[in-house]
């Protein structure tokens, strides 16, 4: 026979998942399988269904507790005892490998697992001497996976009402490494993007998320999950924020979702999207929990926020944006660490058909927003440039004949700049008013009040009449003789070449006072 060693029991825990907090989804991921299940035998109604995560920071114990089915007395031994022989379907269950229940024996020194099935009057317990196992594995001894499952495992049981039906993990003595299992703050944060759980209802653009998913006749699994009575939901915001000093302020905002089908060749669905359209100002801040397009399998996030980012032109374009894709394909199987995929045909062409999106709309998206930002910035500068040209000539007056001169030409280049702009805004209303890229345009147009500007720019001149007055900041310096004059102009000349703008204008105001 073939013989099965220890290490196979440290790839399963200590050597499974580089975040421990890690456990919580495994956990959760089994409870809500069971969740199904019960609402499937009747033993729960829909949106009965509960987890309860409870975590003691003083005593370092975490319980994780299911009002679910529970597992028979009969069937205890082998669902719970079992390493990698589960009952659960493949593309039908969340999870399927009979391991993740073993995550914990990285984490904490005693190990339980409690259940009872409704019906019945006791309850199976499973304690696992997790501190034991890992004395064992790094013992310069071989071990059978057997013989440490025997050493490190006891089986017993006790009275339960007939009434009661639930699963609970306990872990006691959570590691002192592993300290940030009893964060609560750190918990929630994390479970708030990867477990099954409902948007919050502050996330106003949530209704078309399940509208869209019900047309395309899709259920997106939610659950009850809650950390020390504290309910999680997705924290998604319409609101886009910074940190400006001690505080966060906001700086763009969502204004519409989109949403995109990826679909096989012969049309079946291989996976669904929806994304968030804002003005793409720029990277969306690490600030911002909820950014980075993430991958859901069973409205579970596979990997981190980072995790599609490959299939972008660059990098950086996956933190343009906020949103989820969702596998669909009962072909596109997680893998055991479940931060992607299996490799095989249909995850090849789930990231050609994504890549294909990245790059010929999500790419073009942001890139294009940062054009018209410059076009109505073009606009803008105009309407600056003769504002600062009219402001001269009526209270301080040109330094030189020069300055005048060159002032007139940055406004003649600047009303070209801002005419070819209006231009291409002009063509953008035009096209598809439907379309992602239409929506940003609007979206920046209200920022920019694009109507009030673009009046503005076309309403503002400089007439010859303007040209004649030629009012110089020497004029009123009646003191001075006209070389004088001449000699000041020059001196101011060089002042504002060389002073920061604000300091030429203190400077130059000064003299004028003095020269009065």
């Amino acid at each position: 026979m073939v013989t099965v060693g220890k290490n196979i029991l440290d790839n399963l825990t200590t050597g499974m998942y580089s975040d421990s907090k890690v456990i919580f989804r495994e956990y959760i991921q089994n409870a809500c399988d069971q969740i199904d299940l019960a609402i499937t035998l009747g033993i729960l109604s829909p949106g009965e269904g509960s987890v309860d995560i409870f975590a003691d920071t003083k005593k370092r114990y975490i319980s994780i507790k299911d009002n679910a089915t529970g597992v028979k007395a009969e069937n205890f031994i082998g669902d719970v005892g079992d390493i990698a022989n589960s009952n659960k379907e493949i593309g039908k269950n969340k999870g399927f490998r009979g391991i993740g229940r073993l995550c914990g024996l990285a984490y904490c020194k005693t190990l339980k697992f409690t259940t009872s099935y409704l019906g019945e009057n006791v309850k199976s317990i499973m304690t696992c001497n997790a501190q034991k196992m890992r004395a064992m594995l790094v013992e310069n001894k071989k071990y059978t996976l057997d013989e440490i499952w025997d050493a490190i495992i006891t089986y017993s049981t006790d009275e339960e009402k007939p009434e009661e039906h639930y699963f609970e993990v306990e872990m006691f003595d959570i590691n002192k490494e592993n300290t940030d299992l009893l964060n609560e703050k750190r918990v929630r944060e994390y479970l708030s993007f990867v477990i099954p759980v409902p948007y919050r209802n502050t996330f106003i653009l949530r209704s078309h998320i399940y509208s869209y998913a019900k047309d395309l006749g899709y259920k997106i699994d939610e659950y009850c999950v809650r950390v020390n009575g504290y309910q999680i939901f997705k924290e998604y915001t319409t609101k886009l924020k910074e940190q400006s000093g001690a505080t966060l302020k906001n700086y763009d905002e969502i204004s519409r979702l989109e949403f995109k089908d990826f679909r096989s060749a012969d049309g079946k669905l291989i996976a669904w999207m929806w994304v968030g359209l804002s003005r793409f100002e720029k990277q969306i801040p690490k600030v911002n929990t909820m950014r980075g397009l993430r991958l859901r399998s069973s409205n579970i996030q596979l990997g981190n926020d980072d995790t599609l980012q490959d299939l972008f032109k660059e990098h950086r374009g996956n933190y343009y944006f906020v949103g989820e894709v969702f596998a669909v394909s009962k072909n596109l199987i997680p893998n055991s660490q479940r931060d992607y995929f299996n490799e095989n045909e249909t995850r090849v062409l789930f990231e050609d058909l994504l890549r294909e999106y990245f790059y010929d709309v999500l790419h073009k998206l942001y890139y294009e927003a940062n054009r018209v930002k410059n076009d109505y910035k073009r606009q803008e500068e105009y309407l600056a440039k003769v504002s600062e040209y009219k402001k001269k000539e009526k209270e301080h007056g040109f330094i030189s004949e020069e300055e005048r001169q060159k002032l007139q030409f940055d406004i003649d280049k600047a009303k070209k700049n801002a005419e070819e702009a209006r231009k291409r805004l002009d063509k953008l209303e035009t096209g598809n008013i439907d379309s992602p890229l239409s929506e940003v345009r609007k979206s920046i147009g209200r920022k920019y009040g694009a109507e009030k500007l673009k009046k503005e720019a076309e309403q503002t001149t400089i007439t010859a009449e303007d040209d004649k007055k030629k009012t110089y900041v020497t004029s009123g310096m009646s003191k001075l003789s006209r070389s004088e004059r001449k000699i000041v102009s020059k001196i101011l000349s060089i002042i504002t070449e060389v002073a920061p703008k604000d300091i030429a204008e203190q400077i130059i105001e000064k003299i004028k006072e003095e020269m009065r």
